[in-house]
């Protein structure tokens, strides 16, 4: 939870720095929310036109932000680190095709060549892909069966039983011994029976068979 928290703060000042980049310095002090966001792509290159708001290179960035707060909302790292490609993707962009259209680019101290606002936007990317590496992510959903599933292993139940274990009182009728019979055993022959089988004893009142009545 806590990289999460730390990866979410880091997506939302990147992409704070990226809406706000527009409204900064690029180039010669031309700020980024005049140049077209067609001219990216356009076979003409960056013109000394303006631009409408929503019509410049804010509208990738505001984009790129909405990215993030879902990002944060859902704690996706994919689309924290999309949020990031976006960014630095455009503002990469910008520079080859200004550089096409100056012949160079260069970078000076009293408001000539690039500006603070380049800056901000790939400080801002820099500052999404480093929230998207840092944030874990949400965790992995549980099925039913795993909520079901009991905490701890029971070494008797039946489904965790060691294969190899063998109960000792079970006796497996493929493993019995052919040759071996069970024999019925008397118990303790009477006196009166020579073959070994306990006496009969005779109904009350007739005796035992000894010439003495039972009382």
């Amino acid at each position: 939870m806590i990289r999460n928290a730390v990866g979410s703060l880091l997506g939302l000042l990147g992409a704070a720095a990226a809406v706000w980049s527009p409204f900064r310095a690029w180039y010669d002090g031309r700020r980024g929310r005049d140049y077209r966001v067609q001219e990216l792509f356009s076979g003409a290159g960056i013109t000394d036109g303006r631009a409408s708001l929503f019509g410049s290179l804010l509208l990738p960035f505001v984009l790129a932000a909405v990215l993030a707060l879902v990002a944060v909302v859902l704690r996706s790292r994919l689309l924290m680190a999309l949020a990031g490609v976006v960014v630095l993707g455009f503002a990469a962009l910008w520079m080859v095709r200004q550089g096409q259209a100056a012949g160079s680019l260069s970078v000076g101290g009293d408001g000539r060549g690039l500006g603070d606002g380049l800056a901000n936007a790939f400080g801002g990317g820099a500052l999404l892909i480093l929230g998207a590496a840092v944030m874990r992510g949400r965790p992995p959903r549980r099925t039913r069966a795993d909520r079901d599933a009991p905490t701890h292993r029971d070494p008797d139940h039946p489904d965790h039983r060691d294969p190899s274990y063998r109960d000792p009182g079970h006796q497996d009728p493929a493993h019995r011994d052919p040759g071996h019979q069970e024999h019925y055993r008397p118990g303790p022959a009477g006196p009166a029976d020579p073959a070994g089988w306990p006496p009969r004893r005779p109904p009350p009142g007739t005796g035992d068979g000894t010439g003495r009545e039972h009382p």
